[in-house]
């Protein structure tokens, strides 16, 4: 277990690491999705997700600069391939869609993916496909849509045990942090009375992590694994009160960013 918690938090540090360098040519972008889900996408990609087996849902669509930080640090994107994230024609574009590689499901508009992997995972029931698992991603500002919540009860009702939801909880969006837009707080209680095992835990700590999955896949019922994040771990160079949504980096910024990644 130790050799397997370090090769996470080494991942970890190479999704950031590349997805600075993603978001480094326009000076802007969807770095905090990166720096807060990083962890536990590190975990999902390098021990949980089996390709060509399971299937993967990123319901915030910006949130796909992880997942493509992570699939080029093993192998499953060139690096050629990566250089042209976010340019116009590519198709790893900085906002997923149905066109985007590596995912089963991406959503443009917020609150849709969790339905979408409740949807596969009964679909895999009726075709009596039982060793897959469906994991999606999801964020603490889609809870704030009710859709989420529909799928939520319909999952529950329908005990699809081999669906993991990893909710990346950054308090951050758009319109900013979470909790001063709309209160989703007691967030665990309410997966609970919807029925799911749920656990929350500090998204950072690669040991938490891993038992957070570990249990979710181990439990009959659909679980939540509740990552606590914040939108600027990682870089102690980005100012605290820096923009996690949609971060600018100016030159001088980002090879302080650089520097700092390059010697973690």
């Amino acid at each position: 277990m130790t050799t397997q918690l370090n090769e996470t938090a080494r991942l970890a540090r190479a999704i950031r690491r590349r997805a600075l360098e993603m978001v480094a040519p326009q000076g802007f972008g969807y770095l905090g999705q990166a720096l807060s889900s990083a962890e536990a996408v590190a975990a999902l990609y390098g021990s949980y997700l089996r390709p060509g087996t399971d299937r993967f849902v990123c319901s915030p669509g910006h949130y796909i600069i992880a997942a493509y930080a992570a699939a080029a640090e093993l192998g499953r994107l060139s690096d050629e391939q990566l250089a042209t994230y976010g340019r116009n024609g590519s198709e790893l574009e900085a906002i997923g869609t149905e066109r985007t590689p590596l995912v089963d499901l991406t959503c443009g508009s917020l609150g849709q993916g969790l339905s979408g992997a409740a949807g596969f995972a009964l679909a895999d029931r009726l075709r009596g496909i039982g060793d897959r698992r469906v994991f999606a991603l999801i964020s603490d500002g889609e809870l704030e849509e009710g859709q989420v919540w529909e799928a939520a009860m319909f999952a529950a009702h329908h005990r699809l045990g081999r669906m993991v939801a990893i909710l990346d909880a950054n308090n951050s969006q758009v319109d900013g942090p979470v909790d001063t837009i709309t209160t989703i707080e007691p967030i665990l209680g309410k997966w609970e009375s919807f029925g799911w095992h749920a656990v929350d835990i500090d998204g950072h700590d690669v040991a938490e992590v891993h038992r957070a999955f570990e249990e979710a896949l181990a439990d009959e019922r659909p679980s939540v694994i509740i990552a606590r994040t914040s939108t600027v771990h990682g870089i102690d160079a980005l100012p605290p009160d820096a923009d996690g949504h949609f971060i600018k980096l100016p030159a001088d910024l980002v090879e302080r960013a650089r520097k700092e990644l390059s010697d973690a």
